[in-house]
């Protein structure tokens, strides 16, 4: 597979949030890059969140133009097989 079918992978996130790092943390046990986006300080991005994914906790996890949702969200996806193909650009089962 081309790099550029590989899906950007956003996440949205705090300083003292340990479930973004729990995240980022797996992303990276599967040798994921990702944009992180800090809303504690950037007011203008957490508005931005809360306006795309009608939540205001963090972290909240894009894979291309899908909303994952939080870390919950991701494992969850994890545990039912589809969030490799998700990550892989291909569409989840």
């Amino acid at each position: 597979m081309s790099a550029d079918q590989t899906p950007t992978i956003t996440i949205y996130s705090t300083a003292q949030c340990p479930y973004c790092v729990m995240a980022k943390n797996f992303l990276k046990s599967k040798n994921k890059v990702w944009t992180e986006i800090r809303i504690d300080t950037d007011p203008a991005e957490r508005e931005k969140m809360v306006a795309l994914t009608k939540r205001t906790s963090v972290p909240q996890i894009f894979i291309g133009q899908t909303h994952v949702g939080g870390y919950d969200d991701m494992m969850a996806l994890h545990r039912a097989g589809k969030l490799d193909a998700l990550l892989d650009g291909k569409a989840p089962a």
